[in-house]
């Protein structure tokens, strides 16, 4: 069986290591390049030496459209400014794009979206299929309760995550509001200090915990008089994200180009 070459973009980091692993055990993949940001001291270096093991042969570049050249699909966990210009790169080497980056503004959007124009971008704020599901709930529980129930989500993570509310918690916040039939830059509270005065109906609440080395908790209530609904994921090892990442790759190989989910990517839309 011939393995599709998938490389991964920014592979030096802690969820770059982990896709690596995670292309490396998948049956139907092959690693075939890889990058680190410029001037980092992995390029040029061997990825196996990289990683504390015995030499690959797989060169880590700083090149990311070099590597694309020679890829089916790209793994992308990296920053918002490098993700955006690796659209681009995607788009003109015709390689599905995986994007599992988040903190991309609602001004950045456009751009992927042209990009999609001539690739195949799945994007998700978060790729674990068991959070995909918690996000199809949220959204179908939204349309089934009306303003009566109010949203609340809480996430928690590790001490070192930069953004908040998370990539996934905006992406529950999506989902509710889709299901609600509004938009969510119009419902959205995430500022509550002080004297906040009394809740307004219809809002979408989150908030946001940080500590430890928490690898990712999300809860979404539906709290109405009387009674409260909760949906909870809890991950507990990163590889579901980089095992979600792969899955999607490999998924969005016949697909036209556009914009996906990993919604889509489950069959679930």
């Amino acid at each position: 069986m011939q393995k599709t070459p998938i490389s991964v973009l920014g592979a030096a980091g802690r969820m770059g290591r982990m896709l690596v692993a995670a292309v490396d055990e998948h049956p139907e993949a092959e690693l075939c390049g890889v990058t680190a940001r410029p001037g980092h001291e992995w390029v040029g270096r061997d990825l196996g030496e990289c990683l504390g093991g015995a030499p690959r042969g797989l060169i880590v570049s700083d090149d990311p459209l070099e590597v694309l050249a020679r890829s089916r699909a790209t793994i992308d966990f990296t920053s918002p400014t490098a993700t955006l210009a690796h659209a681009a790169l995607a788009a003109q080497a015709r390689a599905v794009h995986v994007i599992g980056t988040t903190g991309i503004g609602e001004a950045e959007l456009p751009r992927l979206a042209a990009a999609a124009r001539h690739a195949t971008i799945v994007r998700a704020g978060n790729m674990s299929l068991g959070v995909n599901v918690l996000t199809l709930l949220t959204k179908r529980l939204a349309a089934a309760l009306d303003a009566d129930f109010d949203i609340e989500i809480v996430e928690m993570h590790h001490r070192h995550k930069v953004d908040a509310p998370s990539g996934t918690a905006l992406m529950l916040g999506e989902a509710a509001a889709e299901g609600r039939g509004v938009e969510l830059g119009q419902v959205s509270d995430s500022g509550r200090d002080g004297q906040t005065g009394a809740r307004r109906r219809g809002d979408i609440g989150f908030a946001a915990l940080r500590g430890g080395d928490v690898v990712g908790e999300h809860e979404v209530i539906f709290a109405g008089l009387g009674e409260r609904i909760a949906l909870r994921h809890i991950a507990s090892d990163r590889m579901i994200f980089a095992r979600g990442a792969v899955k999607a790759a490999l998924w969005g190989l016949d697909k036209q180009p556009g914009e996906y989910t990993m919604i889509d990517v489950l069959g679930l839309a």
